[in-house]
């Protein structure tokens, strides 16, 4: 295995109002829903950085794609993390998100090991951290 990601899919309950919080809230951009011709197969993919693509899959059929039983929400599995350039660009993003539709659930503060951040939960209770950690500034772009 090669050490890169392209593609981050994430299980949403609704697909329309999933789009319209990525696309339309926090602006990524979007061709839209594609796949509905399929019975399964509904997705919407949003360009990032570096050729990395955001998925969003309703969470049946993720799970059906996968084979697996259809399970509950646990937020805590893991968390999505976007570094920004400065702490004033944390506060921009997660005021983005909030009226977006995010819940936040830590405010934005300085963090332990000397950064700052905050967290919030996408509309189908995925965990966003963004964060300033001056050993990790985003490339521009």
């Amino acid at each position: 295995m090669k050490p890169r990601i392209s593609v981050l899919t994430l299980g949403v309950d609704d697909l329309d109002a999933a789009v319209r919080f990525y696309r339309d809230g926090l602006q990524l951009p979007t061709e839209g829903i594609v796949g509905r011709e399929f019975e399964h197969g509904a997705v919407a993919f949003f360009d990032l950085q570096a050729g990395i693509k955001l998925a969003l899959f309703e969470r049946a059929n993720l799970a059906r794609d996968a084979g697996l039983a259809d399970t509950g929400r646990s937020p805590a599995e893991f968390s999505i993390g976007h570094n920004v350039a400065s702490e004033a660009e944390v506060d921009e993003v997660m005021q983005q998100a909030e009226a977006a539709g995010a819940r936040i659930v830590k405010a934005a503060q300085p963090t332990f090991w000397g950064g700052y951040a905050g967290y919030f939960q996408d509309p189908d209770g995925h965990l966003w951290e963004v964060v300033f950690n001056p050993a990790f500034l985003p490339a521009e772009g």
